[in-house]
């Protein structure tokens, strides 16, 4: 999942805060869209397999942590995780708690990692390593 923030073309944008949020190191308040390119390997190069769409807030007062909702959106189906982190850590581990398309009543589980993090722009890669289950 390719995150950017900064520059012409960002994939990630506030579209709420409260009037707290800009004097915030945490973000909290923030309520933000992302509509992410996932690609096969952790570079924003790499082959485009589909896009993580959705919403998050940021949500606590002591570090950076997101509360989010989104869908991965592929051609072979949907996939949606929900969950609460600290986005700093560099490993994060969230459920799999509903599924749509080929996926449909899946759950399961990703694991992520950081690969980078642009602290000047906020842009960030992440890899995803996604296990559900489906019947």
């Amino acid at each position: 999942m390719n995150d950017i923030v900064g520059g012409p073309n960002p994939t990630n944008i506030p579209i709420a805060m409260a009037n707290f949020t800009a004097q915030s190191p945490t973000y909290f308040g923030m309520i933000a869209a992302m509509d992410d390119l996932s690609t096969a390997r952790p570079r924003p190069n790499s082959e485009i397999v589909g896009r993580a769409q959705g919403l998050f807030g940021a949500t606590s007062l002591e570090e950076i942590g997101l509360y989010m909702t989104f869908s991965f959106v592929f051609t072979s189906g949907n996939i949606m995780p929900y969950w609460t982190q600290p986005f700093f850590n560099e490993h994060r581990e969230l459920p799999i708690v509903g599924c749509s398309g080929v996926y449909r009543l899946g759950h399961g589980s990703a694991l992520l990692n950081t690969v980078s993090y642009d602290s000047a722009l906020g842009d960030d890669v992440v890899q995803y390593n996604v296990v559900v289950l489906h019947y």
